[in-house]
């Protein structure tokens, strides 16, 4: 059985921060989305780039991948498509944006629960050396969080380090 490589959009795939700035990021392409939660008012600005999606193509020989991201099954209507990924099984989070009183993020618990002892590797801007104390005490198989920049996004950098731990 492959790890599986859990995806959080915002962040990883969606430099959102770089909107704050500009020019946009080389090889992105800003997407104008309604996801459901947002009906009103000016649309929801997604920076995506098609570079992703041929990366993380080339990972799913060795990796299954999977959506760990509050768009749960949107991710597959409103990003998958626009970067040439296929429907992807995703996290359907039980509860989200909990605080954590011991200052974990609050996907850390349900990835563990999802991976359910398999190995995985998860990239997400979200992510504290707090979550990997806990996914390192709490998880009996491999894992790896990077956290990713939510300015820069996935760099080729990253995808070198998933090709790498797998």
């Amino acid at each position: 059985m492959k790890p599986l490589l859990l995806i959080d959009i915002d962040g990883p795939l969606n430099p959102y921060a770089a909107l704050a700035r500009a020019p946009l990021p080389e090889g992105y392409t800003l997407h104008e989305m309604r996801p459901t939660g947002w009906k009103e008012g000016p649309a929801l600005p997604v920076l995506l780039s098609p570079v992703h999606g041929d990366e993380l193509l080339a990972l799913a020989a060795r990796y299954e991948l999977v959506w760990a991201t509050t768009w749960k099954d949107e991710a597959n209507e409103w990003v998958g498509p626009r970067i040439g990924l296929p429907p992807l099984p995703y996290i359907d989070w039980p509860a989200m944006h909990a605080v954590r009183e011991d200052g974990t993020y609050w996907k850390t618990r349900y990835v563990v629960d999802h991976a359910d002892g398999r190995p995985f590797a998860w990239v997400d801007d979200e992510i504290s050396d707090l979550d990997r104390s806990w996914v390192a005490a709490h998880h009996p198989g491999r894992a790896l969080l990077l956290r990713v920049d939510p300015w820069v996004g996935l760099v080729r950098e990253d995808f070198e380090t998933l090709a790498a731990w797998v």
